[in-house]
């Protein structure tokens, strides 16, 4: 094996993880910082929603990777395909080899299309979206404006996702928008969750369960969509817990969402858990891993049982920063991370309800002025506008 080039501290994955961790580092005074990233392109994925709702342009949510890469960084423009922690080397698709001091692993999260039967063939035509992919969130909308009657139905997949409202989210807008048009009663709407309520914290269940109804939507809970059927144009949902439903479904519209897992190369390396879903095996409050001590991971990639938000990284990436300088430096690690994330829950055009929460599903609000279980419009401007302002302005530059 030869080393091409070795760097103090390297870190897998430029996305909203990697890049923040390296400009925090780098603002703390580490020089020899390399990012390892294939992509031309950096997205702010948390409007792909709106993008799909019709309340967005997808175009706002790109820039180029080099306009986030941190001043200082070592950009590998290279996509890792395997690790080796007992050597402190990653190797890239190319073959090249890379050393390290200090790992930071942040690649995201794998999108298994495959893993809902004839789901993959069947996504981006008659009917079949997901805003779960850039190319594909314009065209949830173009199928939603477009549907004046007839059935549809928005999918929740078992397993941890990230952002995990954003599949009911855009049942929310769709049913917003049709009752905006006049042909909500027309259209029979199915959310399909394998959960047992749309919220693991009751009060923000409760408040969703009121949007649900209000809106007419037909919840099939404890239940998933495990499979597509796209020459005939129905669904076949399987039930998943007490009450569940097995049934075919049509459909005239149909918002899917894939399981998802950490990446392969991830799920088969010493780094993983050794279960399916394979994410680094890290300590939930130190964002260590369990065996390798200069190996961290914080992101939607690491094992930590919080939900995969943006927002949860906000609050990762400083802990991951300081204890790798406790490393560095000889001291124990002092810093610790709570679970907290926060997930916005788009209910309509006009109104959006955060839920804010740690690992023990305690609520914390940001703004306690306002009721955290309820929707409210100063939420929705929070959404469109100050969230996309911050993370591009101040998350990704270390500031926030």
């Amino acid at each position: 094996m030869t080393i091409k080039a070795k760097h103090q501290i390297l870190i897998v994955g430029g996305g909203t993880a990697g890049i923040t961790v390296a400009a925090r580092l780098l603002r703390k005074g580490y020089s020899d910082v390399a990012v390892i990233e294939p992509s031309s392109a950096h997205y702010y994925q948390p409007l792909w929603t709106l993008v799909g709702g019709g309340q967005a342009k997808a175009s706002s949510t790109e820039r180029p990777e080099s306009s986030v890469m941190p001043k200082g960084a070592t950009w590998i423009k290279n996509r890792a395909s395997a690790v080796e922690p007992a050597d402190n080397t990653v190797t890239c698709a190319d073959g090249t080899t890379y050393a390290y001091d200090v790992l930071v692993v942040c690649p995201g999260i794998q999108l298994d299309w495959k893993s809902t039967e004839g789901l993959e063939d069947a996504l981006g035509h008659d009917g079949v979206s997901s805003n779960y992919r850039f190319d594909l969130a314009p065209r949830t909308w173009d199928y939603i404006r477009s549907l004046r009657s007839g059935t549809a139905v928005f999918t929740v997949p078992s397993g941890a996702i990230k952002c995990a409202g954003a599949p009911q989210k855009i049942a929310y807008l769709a049913s917003d928008y049709w009752r905006s048009q006049g042909v909500l009663q027309d259209i029979d709407v199915h959310l399909v969750m394998p959960g047992a309520r749309p919220f693991g914290i009751p009060a923000i269940a409760d408040s969703l369960d009121t949007v649900i109804a209000d809106y007419g939507i037909t919840l099939h809970t404890n239940s998933e969509v495990t499979m597509v059927d796209a020459a005939s144009r129905k669904v076949g949902i399987t039930s998943v817990g007490p009450g569940g439903t097995d049934t075919m479904l049509p459909y005239d519209v149909l918002h899917a969402v894939p399981r998802q897992s950490a990446p392969d190369w991830i799920k088969s390396s010493p780094l993983s858990t050794g279960d399916a879903a394979g994410y680094v095996e890290i300590d939930k409050h130190t964002m260590q891993h369990v065996r390798y001590p200069n190996v961290f991971s914080l992101g939607d990639a690491g094992s930590s049982p919080n939900s995969k938000t943006g927002a949860a990284i906000r609050k990762q990436a400083p802990v991951v920063v300081d204890n790798i300088d406790a490393l560095v430096t000889g001291q124990p690690l002092r810093a610790s991370y709570d679970g907290y994330s926060s997930c916005p829950i788009v209910t309509s055009s006009h109104a959006m309800l955060l839920a804010e929460f740690d690992y023990d599903l305690n609520l914390e609000p940001s703004f306690p002025i306002l009721d955290p279980t309820t929707p409210h419009r100063a939420y929705w401007y929070l959404k469109k506008y100050g969230l996309p302002f911050m993370y591009w302005n101040l998350m990704l530059k270390g500031l926030a």
